[in-house]
């Protein structure tokens, strides 16, 4: 049987504001991409995030962003090398720190928003990505968008990666997203979430809105946790998967199981 995972971006409250409904989504995807102080998250919600995470059996990974909680990291920034290694590391060990107190192990890393889009295409910030996180653990995994110049970097890098695809997002022909500024950037609805996937599931390739197809291994399917729609998309996605015989698994299960 075929294995994928499904993972959401979670823990992105700050202080009493909340965002999404992590504990429902917990029930139903296999990764949770936890935010760290750099557009979302403090340390009492990465805290409540990971408890539940724990308790579903979802591994967990951190999700860095540039330092921009006014733009929730969607803005795009111009960092030196060592400016962004050092926010990486700061993020990403702010949450392995969290994560001991709960007996949780951080087991990938996700860029989030804007920087995730720009390392997405610069191959430099990609590297300085890759090269950070393999200095915080060589183990870590990296999770990318499927086609991009991030995946290239942690081959080189020698990290493991796994290519994830975006349940609720279109795709431009070069493989890049749709801008959030443009209507067409998201696509609505559980049912057209699932065509979606299941149309690049079976052709082993991003297909953009144009027909475009770029193919790609796909190990993961993201659905963001901000979309009002995202449990429900989320049930549908792992109900329509399971009754096309997928198996869905963690992010470390599905590498162990590729090795």
């Amino acid at each position: 049987m075929p294995r994928i995972n499904l993972n959401a971006d979670l823990g992105e409250g700050y202080g009493p504001w909340t965002l999404g409904d992590d504990a429902a989504m917990l029930a139903v995807v296999n990764s949770a991409n936890v935010a760290c102080g750099g557009h979302a998250g403090d340390p009492d919600v990465m805290r409540r995030t990971l408890r539940l995470a724990r308790e579903n059996k979802v591994s967990v990974g951190a999700h860095p962003s540039y330092p921009d909680l006014r733009n929730f990291g969607r803005r795009a920034m111009s960092l030196t090398p060592t400016e962004l290694e050092n926010q990486l590391a700061a993020q990403i060990g702010a949450l392995i720190g969290v994560a001991a107190l709960e007996g949780v192990r951080i087991s990938h890393v996700k860029p989030h928003g804007a920087l995730n889009n720009q390392a997405c295409v610069d191959r430099a910030l990609a590297d300085t990505i890759c090269r950070s996180v393999r200095a915080i653990d060589p183990a870590l995994i990296l999770l990318a968008p499927a086609a991009s110049q991030l995946v290239a970097a942690a081959h080189g890098a020698g990290l493991p990666v796994v290519e994830e695809i975006f349940a609720d997002r279109a795709y431009l022909p070069d493989g890049q997203l749709v801008p959030r500024s443009r209507p067409d950037a998201m696509i609505h609805g559980a049912e057209a979430c699932l065509a979606h996937v299941r149309a690049m599931l079976d052709a082993g390739a991003l297909i953009a809105i144009d027909g475009t197809r770029i193919p790609t291994p796909i190990g993961s399917i993201c659905v963001h946790g901000d979309n009002t729609e995202a449990v429900a998309v989320a049930r549908a996605l792992r109900a329509g998967l399971e009754s096309a015989a997928w198996t869905c698994v963690g992010l470390p299960e599905l590498l162990t199981i590729a090795a």
